[in-house]
């Protein structure tokens, strides 16, 4: 079957998660991506992305699972862009590409010759993607790195026990975001480019990602004029809807109207709380959270979180184990959605992923490669 972007060519300069994360999002999609990456200078500088080298843990091939997650469907192409030669090469490279992606810092590849002003001159349909840690401006100088945007962006403010220390997040979620809001800037250029001809710019930087993404967390302080603090597993606008102990394991219940609230209180005995009018609307829940959770902790002692689980969701009610990452791939599979994918490498092995989650009935997603070796183009 055809895929979306299949007449796109786009060459990535980019390394590490978010650059890399945007462009695997659209080589899945069919665009041809040509990864450049630093070549190998001797045994103690094996060269590439810097990822290639971020382990354990390795695969049974001992390659660097980070570098796997995002850089599947993707040629490589190894380049000094120091040398003359090399930087040549790498501009030839742009003037047949339709997208360019980059996220060294400000200023880096303008002093190359490949800034968007440069290439845009030759090449006036280009779009020229690039991402940073704090933009061009004031934060120029400042390094991009997804534990210290989620530290200053305010993510780890709300992220953990009330009690406890600031927590990060259990992935670099802020790279994965604006990964995905430079994938989103990118298909929105191209369909400018489409109508007119003309091609753009498009900039992302990680911490107007991270602010967007914070959501109603965000709007409560531009909007409510409430800073909100960390709340562990609770949540600040909905009740009751976090992490509850039971017999030998946790569960997880997540409310979010009367309806599944008077079906949960039916379920463990509690149709009495239904009727209280302390705890008959979302409003009166949130009012009173911690006699509502003292409540529903004692009735939910005597099962186990697979047993409430099961009946919970039979009644309508949003509730499940706490999974590990194993587990959840597992449940993924039970309900038939295939989650992973073996992709082939050259010299006849396989290596297993997890598959792009966008499903397209015409132009559904392709696996055609496994992430490359180092300059295997």
């Amino acid at each position: 079957m055809p895929a979306a972007l299949d007449d796109l060519v786009i060459l990535d300069f980019s390394r590490v998660l978010a650059g890399p994360l945007a462009t695997m999002v659209l080589a899945d999609l069919g665009a041809t991506v040509i990864k450049v990456e630093r070549p190998a200078r001797g045994e103690d500088d094996p060269g590439g992305d810097d990822t290639r080298s971020w382990g354990p843990p390795y695969d049974a091939d001992g390659v660097a699972t980070y570098f796997l997650s995002v850089n599947r469907n993707k040629r490589s192409v190894a380049l000094d862009l120091r040398d003359p030669g090399d930087l040549a090469r790498a501009r030839a490279l742009a003037a047949g590409a339709d997208v360019v992606v980059e996220n060294f810092r400000p200023g880096v590849m303008d002093r190359l010759g490949l800034g968007y002003g440069d290439l845009a001159r030759e090449h006036p349909q280009l779009v020229y993607c690039s991402i940073t840690g704090f933009g061009r401006g004031g934060g120029a100088a400042m390094p991009g790195y997804d534990l210290l945007v989620q530290a200053v962006g305010g993510l780890m403010s709300v992220t953990g026990s009330p009690d406890g220390e600031p927590q990060k997040v259990g992935v670099a979620l802020v790279d994965v975001i604006c990964g995905l809001f430079a994938a989103t800037g990118i298909l929105a250029a191209l369909r400018h480019r489409e109508r007119t001809g003309e091609g753009q710019r498009v900039e992302v930087d990680l911490l107007s990602s991270l602010l967007a993404a914070l959501v109603n967390q965000a709007s409560a302080v531009t909007a409510g004029g409430a800073v909100p603090a960390r709340m562990g597993n609770a949540h600040p606008s909905i009740a009751p809807y976090e992490l509850y102990p039971a017999r030998g394991g946790d569960l997880v219940i997540a409310c979010g109207n009367d309806r599944q609230f008077a079906a949960l209180c039916r379920v463990c005995g509690l149709d009495r709380l239904a009727r209280d009018p302390d705890f008959a609307t979302n409003a009166a829940r949130v009012a009173h959270r911690e006699r509502l959770r003292d409540a529903l902790v004692a009735a939910l002692a005597d099962r186990t979180p697979a047993d409430w689980a099961r009946e919970l969701l039979d009644a309508g009610v949003p509730a499940g184990e706490v999974n590990d990452i194993a587990g959840a791939i597992d449940l993924a599979r039970s309900l038939g959605m295939d989650p992973t994918v073996a992709l082939p490498r050259h010299d006849g092995s396989t290596v297993d992923l997890v598959r792009n989650p966008i499903w397209l009935s015409a132009t559904p997603a392709s696996y055609r490669s496994a992430p490359p070796e180092l300059g295997e183009g």
